[in-house]
C-alpha cells in the first residue's frame, strides 16, 4: 500500500517538525496521528488552511512548550518511590508500567497521564530508575523512580545501598542429588 501524505500539527519525535509534509504508512496516520490531532492530511485544502492558521498555531505551541518548560523547572529532580512484593533476587512479582508511574507522579504533585511516560520497557527489578516523562513534544524530564519492598529498603536505596545480593558466587550446594562425592586422598 502506497504512503500516506500528512502535515504535521506538532512535533513528533523521530518523524518530523510542526508544518512538515511527512509521508507515513496508512496505519500509522490512521491509528495514531490523525487520531490524536497531530497531523492532517496533506490536501490542496488543508495546505491552504495550514498555511493561513500557521502564525496562530506556532503561538500555541510556544505558550504550552513554556508552560512545561515551567513545570520541568519546577519538578526538577522529582522522585518517585513504589512498594512491590519482589523475590529475594531483586525480581518483582509483575512489573511497574507507565500507569504505575503517571498514578504516583500524580500523587507526588506532577499531574501527568500514561501515554506521556516514556517506559521503554516495563520495569521488573528493585531499584532505581530513570524514567523520562514528556510534558510537551519538545520538553522532556527525568524522573527518577525506587522500586522496594518496603519503606525502609526504598530509604537504603536512595541513600545508595545495595540491598540485592550481590551475584558474584552461586551458594554451595553441596553433592546433588544421586551423585556421591569424590574421595579426597587423604579420606582413602
Amino acid at each position: 500500500m502506497a504512503n500516506v501524505e500528512l502535515i504535521l500539527l506538532q512535533r513528533v519525535e523521530k518523524l518530523g517538525q510542526m508544518g512538515e509534509v511527512v509521508k507515513v504508512k496508512p496505519g500509522y496516520a490512521r491509528n495514531f496521528l490523525l487520531p490524536q490531532a497531530k497531523a492532517v492530511r496533506a490536501t490542496k485544502a488543508n495546505r491552504e488552511r495550514f498555511e493561513r492558521e500557521r502564525v496562530n498555531l506556532e503561538a500555541q505551541n510556544l505558550k504550552r512548550r513554556e508552560e512545561a518548560e515551567r513545570v520541568a523547572e519546577r519538578v526538577q529532580g522529582l522522585a518517585v518511590v513504589l512498594i512491590r512484593q519482589a523475590s529475594e533476587a531483586g525480581s518483582l512479582f509483575g512489573s511497574v508500567t507507565a500507569r504505575d508511574l503517571s498514578d504516583a507522579a500524580t500523587a507526588a504533585g506532577l499531574s501527568i497521564t500514561r501515554s506521556q511516560v516514556l517506559l521503554e520497557q516495563p520495569i521488573k527489578t528493585l531499584g532505581l530508575s530513570k524514567v523520562r516523562v514528556a510534558l510537551h513534544p519538545e520538553v522532556t524530564m527525568i524522573l527518577t523512580v525506587n522500586v522496594a519492598r518496603s519503606v525502609e529498603e526504598a530509604e537504603k536505596q536512595a541513600r545508595g545501598e545495595a540491598v540485592v545480593p550481590e551475584k558474584d558466587e552461586a551458594p554451595d550446594l553441596g553433592p546433588l542429588f544421586g551423585q556421591e562425592e569424590e574421595a579426597t586422598p587423604a579420606e582413602a
